[in-house]
Order: C-alpha cells, then sequence, then structure tokens
C-alpha cells in the first residue's frame, strides 16, 4: 500500500521525516523529542505512529490546550513526564500603559532570530500581558537576544509552566455538511458566507492554512487544519465523518473566538 496516497504531494517530506524518527526509536530503543507541531503535524504523526504498536508517541506544548505542541515518541515500555518535552514558558515584560503588543509582532521578532518556526509554540496574548512558549534548549539564546518587540523595549524572563495566562479561548463545535473539501467552500460553512465571498477572502491574502498565507481556493482541507480568516477568528477541522448518501461531507469543526 503506498502510503502516500492518504496525503497531500507537500506533505511527503514530512511523512518521510516521521518514520524516520519511528524507525530509530524502534532501532536504538531510545525516544525522540520533535519541535513543536502544527495540529496537522500532530495528526499526520499520529496517523503514522498509531496506537498500539511497540512505539507510541505524547504530546505536550506547554498546557493540555496548547495548539502546537511537541512530540515524544518512545517505546511502549517507557513512561515520560511533562519535563520531558523541554518546553519553556517565556514572560515578556514591557511598558503595557505606554505600548501594545500584538500576535504577529510577537512572532516576527522570534523568526527574526534566525531560528525554525518548530522551535516556538503557542504566543499568549491578553490584557496587557504577553507570553510564548519555545523549545528550552533555545532559552539562553531568546533571553539573550530579544531586546525589542515592534516599538516596545522588552525584557524576556523564563517563568514557571503554572504561571500561563489565560487567553478565555472557548472552542466552540459544530458538525457541517458541506459540498467538497476545497479550502472555499469549507470556509463557506465555517463562517456562513457564500462561496464567491470565501473565494474573495482568499485573493484579497486574508486566509491561512496552519499559520501559512494560502491563495488556491482548490487547496483540499484534511483533519488538523487550522484555518484562519482574517477579522472572522480561527477554527479547526477535527474530524471528517464521510460522505452522506447525497454524496456531501461530514465535518467536524471547532471555531476559536
Amino acid at each position: 500500500m503506498n502510503i502516500y496516497q492518504h496525503f497531500r504531494p507537500e506533505e511527503r517530506e514530512y511523512i518521510d521525516q516521521v518514520l524516520n524518527w519511528k524507525n530509530y526509536v524502534e532501532t536504538q530503543y531510545s525516544p525522540k523529542l520533535t519541535d513543536f507541531l502544527d495540529p496537522r503535524e500532530q495528526h499526520i504523526l499520529k496517523m503514522l505512529i498509531g496506537e498500539q504498536g511497540e512505539v507510541i508517541h505524547k504530546f505536550f506544548g506547554g498546557s493540555p490546550d496548547s495548539e502546537r505542541k511537541r512530540a515524544l515518541i518512545f517505546p511502549d515500555y517507557l513512561t515520560v513526564s511533562e519535563d520531558e518535552f523541554q518546553v519553556s514558558l517565556f514572560d515578556i515584560h514591557y511598558p503595557s500603559k505606554f505600548v501594545s503588543i500584538e500576535h504577529r509582532q510577537v512572532l516576527g521578532t522570534l523568526m527574526s532570530l534566525g531560528l525554525k518556526r518548530g522551535k516556538f509554540g503557542d504566543i499568549l496574548n491578553m490584557d496587557g500581558k504577553a507570553q510564548f512558549f519555545a523549545a528550552k534548549e533555545i532559552r539562553d539564546y531568546i533571553i539573550s537576544n530579544v531586546e525589542s518587540i515592534g516599538r516596545a523595549g522588552v525584557k524576556v524572563t523564563e517563568i514557571s509552566l503554572e504561571n500561563m495566562i489565560s487567553t478565555n479561548e472557548l472552542l466552540v463545535e459544530t458538525d457541517l455538511t458541506v459540498s467538497s473539501l476545497r479550502l472555499d467552500t469549507v470556509i463557506s460553512g465555517i463562517y456562513h458566507v457564500s462561496r464567491q465571498k470565501s473565494q474573495l477572502f482568499i485573493q484579497q491574502g486574508l486566509v491561512k492554512v496552519n499559520w501559512s498565507l494560502t491563495e488556491n481556493p482548490s487547496f483540499e482541507c484534511g483533519v488538523g487544519d487550522m484555518i484562519s480568516v482574517r477579522g472572522s477568528g480561527r477554527a479547526k477541522i477535527l474530524t471528517i465523518e464521510g460522505k452522506t448518501k447525497k454524496e456531501k461531507w461530514r465535518i467536524n469543526v471547532g471555531k476559536l473566538k
């Protein structure tokens, strides 16, 4: 059976990487810790590693509700703790009375350090407070090199995971029936707009899938995809439950306000 046929062509390199990780654990009897994975990458890893074999996996991104998580792949006879995921939480001190810091500014600053996106987890921003998760192995580099974000001078310090701020995001699950899994069709169903309007959103550069700008309305959505439309919030495809008798797709979506 060709395993690639179940996934997108552009995901082939990542699939090979996951299979290499699995083989490493099987042959070396040693755990493998990944970088932070987006929901789609987590779904693929879960499908490839499986739940019942001699090699198993767990995810952790700093909190149970994290979107981006590191995976630990390990032999089934081992017991692992959250400490082994090597996730650090950083607090950003800045003069919140005078300036504001947005999610995109934090991400832009972190990416300007020359590190991969996979080294950073979720960014939390609420009521003048800002925090982010990152891989513990780059802790000292972050503290030494992040001195400003946007127009604000900042000081970054590592804090306990227990001091994570709550962003109060509510995941509202909805069952939808859509004519296809095309991005424009799925957006139309999630946000209750016409397909023409959803295509316009895509053309105007307002749509991201898994945090990457997507300009292809015929992009086929899959389980784990995080879809965002600027100004309308984000939604995650939780399950694809198959087709109805009328050949329409039943999907379950979690919408984040």
